[in-house]
Order: structure tokens, then C-alpha cells, then sequence
């Protein structure tokens, strides 16, 4: 007897097992810490640096400034005269008679000294005697050293010693006029305009603050102003603006920043 096979047998599935899949590696991050506001220097907090008043509707801002875009720029008329001779730098540094006889090597027949004279030759006036007193008195020591000629402004600048203290002068190449100023010049690129700063913060022997004079003709004072900070070494950026090293007295110590201003409209 033939048995009859169904003509459709039931489907039969078998699969194997898959392959176990590694799991993604998942990097659990940290909570995340927020920092703090980062601080300014104490620097930007001392608003008394950042501004000069100079009339009462006139107030020029003092901008911070890079020490390479000072290094950069020309020192002083008067720092680069009388070049000092080979080998003599230490020792003209500590020596102020000395270093005055080499600026008079250079300084021509119109200024010379003889002993405590220091004797100036204007083009149109009797000669000038400047005389030292080294007297051990408050009121009446001093003595003049020659420190440039600044034919840039037709000037001689002056150092006068006081018993303490003192400050400088100019004497017109021309004239003889004299010109009590607060420090050394720096004369602007177009010759029309010098400043003068000073830096005393410590002894308050002279005056902290910055002149800006007109040097056409006769010198003329158009400004100045005395200052808790003190202007050292004062630079020309152009013939508008300057920077100089600004000395200020914080926590106890004298610290230096350079800074910028426009002095000159």
C-alpha cells in the first residue's frame, strides 16, 4: 500500500545563535564645574590712574600700553647727548662731576666751567655766571650741572641741586631767558611741543605730574597738573600723543605700568 506524502510539509525555521555584539563604549563625563569670572588685576580697579583732569569740562583718559611699542620709540633729546667714552659707564654712573666733564667735551665754546662757575654764552646777551654754593645750609646750597644742548628748541638744559631736592631749568641758546621746568624735556617729532614729567612718589621732594609746553618762540606752559602717580621718562608716540612709564604707590611699594594719552588736541 503506497502511503500519500502531503504535498506541503510545514515550515521549519533554524537559526543559529547570532554572534554576542560588544557594546558601545560610552565615556561618562565629569560634571562640569563652572570657574569663576576670571578676575582683573588689582591694576584696572585703581580708577584714580586711568584719567587726568585738566580743566573741568576736560578730562583725558590714560590708556595701558605695550612695553616693546615703548622700548621702541626714541628716548630723549637729552638722553642722547654727551655719549660717554668707552669703558667709563660704570663709572660715570656714580660719578656726576665726571659724567658733566664729558658732556662739556661735546658741548662747544659756549658753555665751559671753571671750578664751581659754570659759565653760558647766549647769542644775544652778556655771558651767564652760574655759581655753586656747597654750604651746608637749607636755604642757600646748590649747584648747576650741564646736562644737553637742545638745538631742536634752541635751549641748554640745566640740573640744579638743591640741599634736598631740586629740578630743572632751561636757558635759551639766544636770550639767556631761564625756564624752571618739572624734568627733561622730550621735544615732540615737529619740534612745536615738549612735556615734562617727574616722579617722586616715595619722598615727595618734587612735584608728581606732567607739563605740556608750546616750544615755538619762547617756551610757554599750556598745562600742567600734579598728580598722585608720577610721569617718568615721557615718550612721543606721534605729534599728539605720548607714552611714559606711570609710577604708583599701592599695598605699601612703588609699581610701574606704561601708558598712553593724547596731550595734544
Amino acid at each position: 500500500m503506497v502511503v500519500a506524502l502531503p504535498t506541503t510539509l510545514a515550515a521549519c525555521t533554524f537559526r543559529m545563535p547570532l554572534a554576542e555584539r560588544p557594546r558601545p563604549v560610552v565615556n561618562v563625563m565629569p560634571p562640569v564645574t563652572l570657574l569663576p569670572p576670571p578676575k582683573p588685576p588689582r591694576i584696572y580697579s585703581l580708577a584714580h590712574l586711568d584719567t587726568l583732569a585738566v580743566h573741568r569740562t576736560h578730562v583725558l583718559a590714560i590708556y595701558p600700553a605695550a612695553r616693546s611699542a615703548y622700548d621702541a620709540l626714541p628716548s630723549p633729546e637729552w638722553m642722547r647727548t654727551g655719549n660717554t667714552e668707552e669703558g667709563e659707564g660704570s663709572e660715570l654712573d656714580i660719578d656726576p662731576q665726571k659724567e658733566e666733564r664729558q658732556r662739556l667735551r661735546n658741548a662747544g665754546p659756549t658753555v665751559k666751567r671753571a671750578g664751581r662757575t659754570l659759565w653760558l654764552h647766549p647769542t644775544a646777551h652778556p655771558p651767564l655766571r652760574l655759581m655753586d654754593n656747597p654750604a651746608e645750609d637749607y636755604d642757600t646750597n646748590i649747584a648747576y650741572e650741564y646736562i644737553a644742548s637742545l638745538p631742536k628748541i634752541g635751549q641748554w638744559l640745566l640740573s640744579v641741586h638743591l640741599y634736598e631736592g631740586g629740578y630743572y631749568v632751561l636757558i635759551d641758546q639766544r636770550t639767556g631767558r631761564r625756564t624752571p621746568i618739572w624734568g627733561p624735556p622730550a621735544i615732540s617729532p615737529n619740534g612745536r611741543h615738549f612735556v615734562c614729567g617727574n616722579s617722586d612718589v616715595l619722598a615727595h621732594y618734587e612735584p608728581n605730574g606732567l607739563q605740556v609746553w608750546s616750544a615755538e618762540g619762547t617756551p610757554r606752559l599750556l598745562w600742567e597738573r600734579e598728580t598722585e602717580w608720577g610721569v617718568q621718562e615721557p615718550r612721543w608716540l606721534d605729534n599728539h600723543s605720548i607714552l611714559f612709564q606711570q609710577d604708583f604707590f599701592d599695598k605699601d611699594d612703588v609699581d610701574t605700568r606704561v601708558v598712553r594719552m593724547k596731550v595734544i588736541p
